[in-house]
């Protein structure tokens, strides 16, 4: 690696709710620098998720990125000729990055409906621990399970 590391911005919290979280989130759905229509998306779906769960919307999706992030995770090392998935924990802030990208990637590949319906209920699915974006934790779970014996590769590096 050359040169330093690229400071991280400051993000203002969104508008509607005044959390930096959803703003966060709302960047994730955001696509070819469109902010408006992406707050659109995630506003529309908190609309559909209070209006079917008779709950905080924020509070439901906070239980769904909570459900969906993952503890471990498995990274390609090269030892002596050979690849190794070695299972390595999951900090944070990537965490979060992680499990807002699968609810995404699992919204968007729902067929149907518009993207404000499918976001709505993916992020419902996800908070009672259902759903595509909970399968691909659980598959990422499976597999630094199974790569366990390779554990001990990740003191290299």
């Amino acid at each position: 690696m050359r040169g330093k590391r690229a400071p991280k911005r400051k993000i203002l919290p969104d508008p509607k709710y005044g959390r930096v979280d959803i703003h966060k989130f709302i960047n994730h759905v955001m696509r070819k620098g469109k902010k408006t229509l992406a707050q659109k998306i995630v506003y529309g779906a908190f609309d559909i998720i209070e209006e079917k769960t008779k709950q905080d919307p924020v509070q439901v999706w906070e239980e769904a990125v909570k459900n969906v992030a993952p503890q471990m995770e498995v990274r390609t090392r090269r030892i002596g000729g050979a690849h190794y998935q070695i299972p390595f924990p999951v900090k944070g802030d990537r965490q979060k990055t992680l499990a807002y990208r699968w609810i995404i990637e699992a919204a968007r590949s729902r067929k149907g409906a518009s993207m404000v319906e499918k976001l709505a209920d993916e992020i419902m699915q996800a908070a009672k621990g259902e759903g595509a974006a909970v399968k691909k934790k659980e598959e990422i779970h499976k597999m630094a399970e199974g790569n366990k014996a390779f554990a001990h590769f990740a003191k290299f590096g």
